[in-house]
């Protein structure tokens, strides 16, 4: 599936589609069974080419799970949801039931997240303020299998269509992007960069917006455990933007006649323009 605004980007790698399944592609790359992961590595190798299926069982991590759409698996972190309210926080380090939680968690995790555990990841400022971050959370059980991510140019013309899409974008892109989503708008607040993880807004953060009839598009990558991530496979200077399905199918009729095909953009990313 050829995308017009990929080409009026110029884009140097590809946009993901984000597709619900019930049979893994063949040639999908995952994760095993219990073993720890990021998702986003997963988006970012299909950004490069490659398809990658996630499912119950392989999300690589519970936030990844949660952000997939598997529901609420905070509930099912060591030690439960109020351990993961520390582990994104304070920590559990003096905590009355440390010892506790230090024993079921320490020998499955790695060094490195069993040092956040215990100091915690200090993203928001108590276990508080997590509980509300989760209340928050467009929580979501998908009605499918598996989660896939392909390459769009790979997506098939009569294939399922996806839940959104996603684009790695510099700020320049980025920008016309925004701009592009509220081209024809009658509101000017046509999307949204919400405090989530990375997977979250690409995953449950869009299948809200796609519930909508006026669906937003969700800016992410503001999670700087992902930015990492991400960096060590597609560079440092990237954001995403996902789009719902239908508001990518709005979004590519508006490329013709639009600000794309104009000297201003031209000028800007140095190229001519797109035929």
């Amino acid at each position: 599936m050829e995308s017009k605004i990929a080409a009026a980007l110029r884009l140097s790698i590809d946009p993901v589609a984000l597709i619900w399944a019930d049979k893994k592609p063949e040639d999908a790359a995952q994760f095993q069974a219990g073993r720890w992961g990021c998702v986003m590595w997963l988006l970012a190798g299909a950004a490069k080419g490659k398809t990658a299926a996630v499912d119950r069982k392989t999300f690589g991590c519970f936030g990844g799970g949660v952000g997939l759409g598997f529901g609420n698996l905070c509930k099912d972190f060591p030690g439960g949801e109020e351990t993961f309210c520390r582990f994104l926080s304070v920590g559990i380090e003096g905590w009355e039931k440390e010892p506790l939680v230090s024993s079921q968690a320490k020998p499955v995790m790695r060094p490195e997240a069993y040092d956040q555990l215990l100091r915690g990841e200090r993203y928001l400022k108590s276990p508080r303020h997590v509980h509300r971050f989760l209340d928050n959370l467009p929580m979501t059980d998908i009605p499918a299998r598996f989660v896939v991510f392909r390459p769009l140019p790979h997506v098939e013309p009569d294939s399922p269509s996806p839940e959104a899409v996603v684009f790695f974008v510099d700020p320049d892109r980025l920008s016309a992007l925004v701009v592009l989503a509220n081209y024809g708008r009658d509101s000017n607040e046509s999307v949204t960069i919400p405090y989530a993880a990375g997977c979250q807004t690409v995953g449950i953060y869009p299948y809200r917006e796609a519930k909508s009839d006026s669906p937003r598009a969700v800016v992410g990558l503001t999670d700087l455990s992902a930015r990492l991530q991400v960096k060590r496979i597609l560079g440092g200077r990237l954001m995403t933007f996902a789009v719902p399905w239908r508001m990518f199918l709005e979004m590519e009729a508006n490329v013709s006649g639009s600000f794309l095909e104009r000297p201003v953009w031209q000028e800007l990313i140095g190229g001519n323009p797109p035929k």
